[in-house]
């Protein structure tokens, strides 16, 4: 990966530099940051650089002081200049240091892209045969096989990296299959590379999810298929000693065409992981096998049109979700040929959406919201039955959604923020903590908080400072360092943005 290092004088923009741009996607990783040149300087000559992102005007080094300097450790390195003056002797200055572009604040993500993917290329071009570490190729090698597989990946951009990484893709048939554990370790995953290490149409990543994946490559559609599905019966048995207690449960998808099926065979595996609900383990789970089981009742249940239960649960509108799922049993009880299996199966697979539908909105499983509707519908003699444990499992949706219970790795972040608001706190070292990627860790965040990181821990600073100014003597300055600011000046403009007038303004008015 090519490295980066941001100098701003300003924490939020280095802050939110981490977080909206997805850098491991470029092959990028921020090694670094400085709040003023000087510091950046003495941080460059220990560290190896390849890009360089720096304001021009801050303290103690301006930042064309800044990048002559750098010149002199790093005489390769590529210069982005992001500046909040648009005057021509800066632009002309910098221009003549040779930099890749001159970007003004409030930053142009789109440009911004675009620079990096210019930049990455340049630096491709002059070092060809530049070399990787194992982590770097297996960070690079899963970021590009999950966004292949959910279709975020040029194809041009696409044969780039899989050919530089060696990854080979050109077998015409494939299946994905996802395989989960709640005691992930380092046996597990072991396992899972020794079985690609021996057969090497096996591909082998972990995604966004921490889902271990496996990408089996054929040439022959129907032997391929029996080949994946032996493959993962031994790797079950092999496996279930390393997670003991553990859950394991292995899901396979269709036999897709590699060029374009690719996407769907995993997204299929993913909704096969939800039928364990309604299966024994240990057992390897085959999309296609239960897809020809909702067909022998003569119709399928994936022909269910979800998207308008999908908007009334993301729109919390639980007595509207309630009278379309009485409208849709009165539908099919009145449809001609239907059975009382396929009716059965289809109170199943809405149950099955509604678990799918919190965990995508919340990234959080809650299985036990629904174990005890399946029960009910298995035991269910009558179609109101059936419909009102669907309608008690939409209720379970909407209020779960309704009460906001955060996700584990989001309520430690939060009761970290807390404890600990005083400290220097980045989705950085977070993420490390957690061992979440931060560009991940802050849109979870986000999802779930409806703010970013820097807005909520800059809010509950200013709220503890507001505390002190009320109840204590202590001056603003230590006030300031008490809640984490170690800049004055910079928490007085963070004071006067979230409460409207200055600290010293506020406390006069006590």
């Amino acid at each position: 990966m090519y490295r980066v290092f941001v100098v701003d004088d300003e924490p939020f923009i280095i802050e939110g530099l981490y977080d909206i741009i997805d850098w491991s996607a470029y092959g990028l990783e921020i090694v670094g940051s400085a709040e003023n040149g000087r510091d950046a300087l003495e941080a460059l000559k220990g560290l190896s650089v390849d890009i360089l992102l720096t304001d021009i005007s801050m303290p103690v080094m301006d930042g064309l002081t800044l990048i002559r300097s750098a010149r002199q450790v790093h005489p390769e390195l590529k210069v982005i200049i992001l500046s909040g003056y648009n005057e021509f002797d800066y632009i002309k200055s910098g221009l003549k240091l040779g930099v890749e572009n001159y970007l003004l604040k409030p930053i142009n993500i789109d440009e911004l892209q675009e620079t990096l993917a210019n930049t990455i290329d340049k630096l491709d071009q002059g070092r060809p045969d530049r070399m990787f570490n194992a982590y770097d190729i297996r960070i690079l090698r899963d970021n590009i096989l999950y966004r292949w597989l959910t279709r975020r990946i040029a194809s041009y951009e696409l044969n780039e990296r899989t050919e530089m990484l060696n990854i080979r893709l050109d077998a015409p048939y494939l299946a994905v299959a996802v395989l989960r554990t709640d005691s992930p370790s380092k046996p597990f995953y072991d396992a899972v590379q020794q079985l690609a290490d021996e057969d090497k149409s096996l591909l082998p990543f972990v995604d966004i999810d921490g889902d271990q994946v496996i990408i089996f490559l054929f040439s022959d559609r129907d032997q391929g298929k029996s080949k994946a599905l032996d493959l993962l019966n031994g790797l079950q048995s092999e496996l279930l000693p390393v997670v003991g207690s553990g859950l394991l449960r292995i899901s396979l998808g269709s036999v897709e065409k590699t060029e374009e099926g690719a996407p769907d065979s995993y997204t299929q595996a993913k909704e096969a992981q939800e039928y364990f609900m309604l299966h024994d383990e240990p057992v390897v789970l085959d999309y296609e096998s239960l897809a020809e089981r909702s067909d022998s009742t003569g119709h399928t249940s994936f022909a269910l049109d979800w998207s308008p239960f999908s908007k009334l649960i993301k729109a919390k509108e639980l007595d509207q979700l309630h009278e379309a799922i009485e409208a849709e049993f009165e539908h099919v009880q009145l449809t001609e040929g239907v059975t009382p299996a396929y009716i059965q199966s289809m109170a199943i697979e809405m149950m099955i959406r509604f678990k799918m539908e919190l965990k995508e909105i919340k990234r959080a499983d809650q299985p036990e919201l629904y174990k005890a509707g399946f029960v009910q519908i298995m035991q269910a003699d009558k179609i109101e039955e059936l419909a009102d444990v669907v309608k008690e499992a939409a209720t379970l949706t909407v209020d779960s959604l309704v009460r906001d219970v955060k996700s584990p790795i989001i309520q430690q972040l939060l009761a970290n923020v807390h404890d600990n608001y005083a400290q220097p706190l980045s989705l950085k070292s977070l993420s490390q903590q957690y061992n979440i990627h931060p560009v991940y860790l802050g849109h979870l965040f986000q999802k779930e908080t409806s703010e970013t990181f820097t807005d909520y821990i800059n809010k509950y600073r200013i709220d503890r400072a507001k505390e002190m100014l009320k109840d204590t003597q202590l001056k603003v300055q230590e006030i300031a360092m008490r809640v984490g600011y170690w800049e004055t000046g910079y928490f007085y403009k963070q004071f006067k943005k979230y409460v409207g007038i200055s600290p010293t303004d506020y406390k006069g008015l006590l």
